[in-house]
């Protein structure tokens, strides 16, 4: 995730000693941005920047109003060039290369000091907000017994392969030139039609975009993407994303982008019930300087019933972090049956999984949620009271059902093995099988991610991972034997 989370594994790894990187993995075949085979392949950065930007705090007292209500986005539609390896738009992104600064010359980064402004916010009056509609009124669902199934074998993981650089230069989809999404993270998957798969990105850089991390201008706390492709084994084409202007990916969750009040909005989870498109989010109050760490307002859900193009961050529809320690903040939600199931952690990477239930019909109404505890699902004691399915430390949840082997799926990054892992499980309560290491650090440092792609089938396994010192996204593959 993006601005300050730095990855947690550039700890791990140098306890590890593992701070070794030669580049992709031996047998990985990356050509250009697809089609476009005179540009060069896509080349992982390397754990030295070329610009380290150091930020510096500095207080500041901000009187803050209520959130006011948000305008009706601007939204545009533009037919990009059927030849993908044509500029769209080189008025906007053909910018001159500055030429190196002296200490890249010498192979040592440029330091940038960057003052930040940490601001201690008090309320203050704001603009009438106008009538605001009710809460859902409150149900009592009742306890439920929910045994756990037998535990699964540990699945097995045969070859893992890089398959293609999904976003920024040189990528498969030319997203520097065709949406100015020069740097982004994540790659949050969901089935939003039929035939059809939405991509969700955390923070996203366009112009200056220099990593390690989201550090540039024409920053957006996330944009959105679609795609129609389902041969993925020389990577996942983007048709559109939801755009603001010519060759502008647009911000589709608004965040206030004040640090300590909340400086972004970062999706978690998508999913689709009917005609309406979900988002699981987390409101980000701070990133924390110690890795892995990060301080949130509270988990929330948002809802599209434009397809996307629009988006309504339910007032209600919210898990407070209380006192920094809450369950789901960083929720993937699942709908199956007559249910969306609800996986989460605390804020940070160092949590454990938590479940929850609801009838799909009641989704916005937090007080019609089940929670699993000691073998039930139950309302009582709320949010704050579900037992761990999965133990600590677990970063970047990404469940699914697989219909077709009618078991569950959980990637996630365990930070105590350095590596992104799989488990699987009969039931969303578990027991869930051991973890399987997918990706470790010892081939991709500063590694974060796992997002699973809806249609893996049979013993492909497609999953997005990010990396800190690249800030983009990459579509890997993993054989499940």
């Amino acid at each position: 995730m993006a601005r300050r989370l730095m990855a947690v594994l550039g700890a791990v790894v140098c306890a590890a000693g593992a701070m070794s990187y030669e580049g992709r993995p031996a047998g990985a075949d990356v050509s250009g941005a697809g089609p476009c085979m005179t540009d060069p392949a896509a080349v992982h950065e390397g754990l030295v920047p070329k610009i380290l930007e150091v930020p510096v705090p500095y207080p500041v007292i901000t009187v803050l109003p209520p959130d006011r209500v948000e305008p009706a986005p601007t939204r545009t539609q533009m037919e990009l060039p059927t030849d993908p390896c044509a500029n769209p738009c080189p008025d906007l992104t053909d910018v001159p290369t500055p030429p190196p600064s002296l200490a890249n010359r010498l192979g040592i980064p440029e330091i940038l000091l960057s003052p930040k402004p940490f601001h201690l916010g008090i309320p203050g009056p704001g603009p009438d907000p106008g009538q605001v509609p009710p809460p859902p009124p409150r149900v009592d669902p009742p306890t439920e017994p929910a045994a756990q199934s037998p535990a699964r074998a540990q699945p097995r993981i045969g070859a893992v392969t890089e398959v293609a650089k999904q976003t920024g230069a040189n990528s498969v989809n030319r997203t520097d030139k065709r949406w100015q999404v020069d740097g982004t993270d994540l790659g949050i998957m969901w089935e939003s039609a039929p035939g059809e798969i939405a991509t969700a990105f955390g923070d996203t850089i366009g112009r200056g975009f220099h990593p390690p991390g989201g550090l540039g201008m024409d920053w957006r706390s996330n944009v959105l993407a679609f795609s129609t492709d389902r041969d993925l084994a020389d990577g996942m084409t983007y048709d559109r994303m939801v755009t603001d202007d010519r060759c502008h990916a647009a911000e589709v969750l608004s965040s206030r982008k004040i640090d300590n009040v909340e400086v972004t909005t970062i999706p978690t989870s998508g999913f689709a019930l009917g005609d309406r498109q979900y988002l699981s989010y987390m409101s980000i109050r701070t990133w924390n300087s110690i890795p892995g760490t990060f301080f949130t307002n509270y988990g929330g859900i948002a809802y599209s019933d434009d397809h996307g193009q629009s988006w309504t961050k339910d007032p209600y529809a919210r898990w407070d972090n209380i006192f920094g320690l809450a369950n789901f903040q960083v929720s993937a939600m699942v709908p199956q049956g007559d249910y969306v199931y609800m996986f989460g952690t605390p804020n940070t990477r160092l949590g454990a999984v938590g479940l929850a239930r609801v009838p799909k019909d009641q989704l916005l109404n937090t007080t019609a949620y089940q929670y699993w505890r000691d073998g039930n699902w139950t309302p009582v004691g709320g949010f704050g009271s579900a037992s761990p399915i999965v133990d600590a430390p677990a970063g970047e949840l990404s469940v699914r059902f697989d219909a077709a082997r009618n078991v569950w799926q959980m990637s996630y990054l365990d930070t105590a093995k350095a590596a992104l892992v799989v488990r699987e499980s009969d039931s969303p309560q578990g027991v869930w099988s051991d973890g399987a290491p997918t990706v470790t650090v010892r081939d991709y440092p500063e590694l974060y991610g796992g997002f699973i792609h809806p249609w893996s089938a049979g013993s492909n396994l497609y999953f997005t991972i990010s990396t800190w010192s690249d800030y983009n996204v990459y579509l890997m593959r993993a054989t499940l034997e």
